[in-house]
């Protein structure tokens, strides 16, 4: 079974798409769909067509599934709803609060077409999704703690770019290690979210910009920077592209909980990712997943799902004989 996949956008993300589809025998890349002028752009994959995103309507029958690579903060909450009334859709949406509302969207959509849209498939949300789900179900009684980095987180080092005087910006999210530790060790704090991470800005200012103001804008930034310890080190623009051109990230979901009938064993489970590439990883999970959505749709499934309804032998190009051979 060949899942034939479609990528919408054309960015970091839809990159790593589309070098995750090259390295899965059973998905098929047939087209790139861009807002950008199509003959701008330039695939790795050889023989297969970028086209303009009005167009999309006219693979409706060519596509099994089309993974969205657009941003969560404008792009997810308007595509997938609309892309789910012609294809089975695939998204990384990771507004953690806005998951409900935008579940609900793209579920009426599904539903009236046939189809599945998969939301919120990434890490995390996404993997860490799935494993503090097993670890509340394995341990009732406990306390859940999830750290991320250390890593380039996308959104926070576009916030800094839209400062005045500004030119380019890298903000890495940093577990406090006296935390983690803590956390490892079994403990279970009352952590703040100061407590739990820090904030380190590489930034690269113009010529005679004021430091001072971009340092000061920077840390009493709302939702982004305030409530964190910030630490802001400007740089050229030599060592931002030799030292911060990556997209690392990663982090750790961790449950300390009990059990005996005294609650006297304590236990930890710990799931980590360290990533090279953010969206090279985020593309790996999409792909798995739109080997399941084709699956679950094939079998006559419809409606908005997550990772949690979807049955991890579907996410595997292996059979069921083989998953039990090697893997259980």
């Amino acid at each position: 079974m060949t899942v034939r996949i479609g990528i919408m956008g054309y960015g970091n993300l839809a990159r790593g798409v589309e070098a995750a589809i090259g390295q899965n025998e059973d998905a098929k890349l047939v087209a790139v769909f861009s807002r950008r002028d199509p003959k701008s752009l330039c695939i790795a994959t050889e023989n297969v067509p970028v086209v303009s995103a009005d167009a999309v309507a006219d693979y409706a029958d060519k596509i099994d599934v089309l993974v969205l690579c657009g941003g969560s903060a404008t792009d997810l909450p308007k595509q997938t709803a609309e892309y789910a009334k012609l294809f089975n859709v695939v998204d990384s949406f990771d507004t953690h609060a806005n998951i409900p509302e935008h579940f609900a969207q793209a579920d009426a959509s599904s539903k009236a077409a046939g189809k599945i849209s998969l939301i919120s498939c990434g890490w995390d949300p996404g993997m860490f999704s799935i494993a503090r789900l097993y670890a509340n179900c394995i341990l009732p009684d406990g306390k859940d703690y999830t750290f991320w980095g250390r890593g380039v987180s996308q959104g926070h080092s576009d916030a800094i770019r839209r400062i005045e005087g500004v030119l380019d910006a890298r903000q890495y999210t940093v577990p406090v290690k006296n935390a983690l530790d803590q956390v490892r060790a079994g403990q279970s704090p009352e952590l703040s979210v100061r407590e739990k991470h820090t904030r380190e800005c590489y930034v690269v200012a113009a010529e005679g910009a004021d430091l001072s103001r971009i340092e000061r804008e920077i840390k009493t930034m709302p939702h982004y920077f305030d409530e964190y310890d910030t630490t802001v080190h400007f740089i050229s623009m030599e060592e931002m592209r030799k030292n911060h051109s990556g997209i690392p990230h990663g982090g750790f979901v961790i449950r300390n909980g009990c059990t005996g009938f005294q609650k006297e064993n304590k236990h930890t489970i710990e799931y980590r990712l360290q990533l090279d590439s953010n969206p090279e990883f985020t593309g790996s999970v999409l792909v798995a997943c739109a080997r399941a959505v084709y699956r679950m749709n094939c079998e006559g499934q419809s409606g908005c799902k997550t990772l949690f309804d979807v049955p991890p032998a579907y996410l595997s190009p292996l059979s069921a004989d083989e998953l039990r051979a090697k893997l259980l």
